[in-house]
């Protein structure tokens, strides 16, 4: 950082005499240049400094010491938000209106007294205005011990929460590794996913590099079928982790990110985490809290140089931009909040509501429990096939390509087999005799007889039956029957089942019923609805 005599090499003669005024110096120089080397000279004086602070304001020791906490310098647009601008003014406006014995701000406050300079730095999100104590000056600051330094970067955020915040508890779970499961089985046999939470679960999925856009990666699919619960879980995790791709604020529930502007998300979750990973181990906290305090403290945590006005973002109700620092809560505030809900569905932090339905207003950081990963497959003579959640994911993935899908119940998934369901998979290359070696091995040989056998026939004669619905025209004699096979509605009769009944071709019951009504005769037709 700068030292004293550069941070105030371009203020004039007036400003420096302002600076001597709140010292209790007299300057003897009539030159700025002088004068600025007698006012270092003066200031770089441990007493001097000393007396200084002693005068100084509750509000603007506590400025002076959140500048010093973070090491002498931060960016302009946090310090300010928090203690006020500095207003600009040239020297004839300033010695008019004396805005030094008027201060509008805690910083102005700091800035006549040369406690607090402004200059542009090369930051981490690149060039950005910074608050900062001279160099010189810290040091002697710090060395005087006035500022009362204490490391903050380790205090935990917010507070933990009430018994009201969390009344309800929502466990974490891996049921995310479940729904990749049947996301995977379902791209792979090209049906629509039953996902609740589909586009989570893709980004997930791409990032881990399980997927791609027009498919799947067969070996990844393999090696994350098959790894333990715990290692599948850790997979996600680590490669949501590291990923600058996967972004958090364009999967943001009720908002839309439109324009070329550009985020950082992968720094972002990283200082975010790094706050979380603060917290109290297995204690619950206040979100609501918790959000709230990184708003005060850190509001610019993804935002170079403080910008609200040039991403574009747009709320999906009613289309307004969210722009300015007055949508923090909308779009910065629900940014932490998601970040916590993926946190949730990888297993790591629990979460609870005041009751069940509610938002989450508390969470914690999630104990790691190895669960024993014992399951069982039942199958009934019917074809239905149950798969407990604990089995081998890697085989119900394999079971969900011969099978109809049924619903998630009671911690088990359902499948049945059907004549449509084996067509689908012998298009794919799939024998209907792998189905069933699969059922022999993993129920210990318990399959019932009579699926067995369906299933060995299928590979020999496919479809042995067929279940039809049919429109059935049933007339009162055969001589009508014959009459109106000799009219011109006869081409839109089919198969006769006997000689008053005759299957009707699909679409043409208009026409026939109009034939039937030139013919004298007016029928009536019979729904099962």
């Amino acid at each position: 950082m700068p030292d004293l005599f550069t941070s105030l090499q371009k203020q004039d003669l007036g400003h420096l005499r302002i600076i001597a005024d709140f010292w209790g110096l007299e300057l003897e120089s009539n030159d700025a240049e002088s004068a600025l080397e007698e006012l270092c000279a003066s200031l770089l004086d441990l007493e001097a400094v000393a007396e200084t602070l002693d005068v100084l304001s509750p509000e603007a020791r506590s400025a002076l010491n959140l500048l010093v906490n973070a090491n002498g310098k931060m960016e302009w647009a946090i310090f300010a938000r928090k203690y006020g601008e500095i207003r600009e003014m040239g020297a004839g406006r300033r010695d008019r209106e004396r805005p030094h014995l008027k201060p509008t701000s805690t910083s102005e406050i700091l800035f006549y007294r040369s406690l607090l300079a402004k200059a542009f730095f090369e930051g981490e999100k690149g060039l950005q205005e910074f608050a900062y104590i001279p160099e010189d000056l810290l040091e002697i600051i710090v060395e005087i011990g006035s500022a009362h330094v204490v490391p903050t970067q380790n205090d935990p955020l917010g507070r933990p929460a009430t018994p009201v915040e969390k009344a309800h508890e929502i466990p974490a779970t891996d049921h995310i590794l479940d729904e990749a499961t049947t996301y995977l089985a379902a791209l792979r046999i090209g049906i629509e996913s039953q996902s609740h939470s589909q586009r989570e679960l893709q980004e997930f999925l791409q990032t881990a590099h399980i997927i791609k856009k027009n498919g799947l990666y067969p070996e990844a699919v393999k090696k994350f079928l098959e790894a333990s619960r715990a290692d599948a879980l850790d997979m996600l995790y680590k490669a949501w982790f590291h990923s600058t791709s996967f972004d958090e604020l364009r999967l943001l529930p009720g908002i839309f990110c439109e324009g070329e502007w550009k985020n950082q998300p992968q720094v972002t979750r990283e200082f975010l985490m790094n706050l979380i990973k603060d917290l109290p181990q297995g204690k619950w906290w206040s979100l609501p809290a918790f959000v709230k305090a990184i708003k005060e403290k850190f509001p610019d945590y993804q935002r170079p140089a403080g910008d609200y006005d040039s991403w574009f973002i747009k709320r999906e109700s009613d289309g307004q931009f969210l722009r300015g620092f007055a949508y923090w809560d909308s779009v910065d505030g629900a940014l932490i909040k998601y970040l916590i809900h993926v946190l949730h569905l990888l297993g790591k932090v629990d979460l609870a509501s005041p009751e069940e339905g509610k938002e989450a207003t508390a969470f914690r950081l999630a104990t790691s429990e190895k669960k024993e990963e014992k399951g069982k497959i039942t199958v009934s003579s019917n074809g239905k096939i149950f798969v407990s959640r604990m089995f081998s994911r890697a085989v119900r993935y394999q079971i969900a390509r011969f099978c109809e899908w049924g619903d998630e119940k009671n911690d088990e998934f359902g499948y049945s087999v059907s004549a449509k369901s084996l067509k689908r998979a012998t298009e794919q290359g799939l024998k209907a005799e792998q189905l069933l070696a699969m059922l022999v091995k993993y129920t210990n040989g318990s399959v019932p007889p009579a699926l067995v056998k369906a299933l060995k026939r299928w590979d020999t004669s496919g479809p042995e039956a067929r279940v039809e619905s049919l429109l059935v025209l049933r007339v009162s004699s055969p001589e009508v029957m014959e009459e109106m096979r000799k009219s011109k509605a006869g081409k839109f009769l089919g198969e006769m089942l006997s000689p008053t009944a005759v299957i009707v071709k699909s679409g043409a019951i208009e026409k026939v019923m109009s034939a039937l009504a030139e013919l004298g005769l007016l029928a009536e037709v019979i729904s099962d609805k």
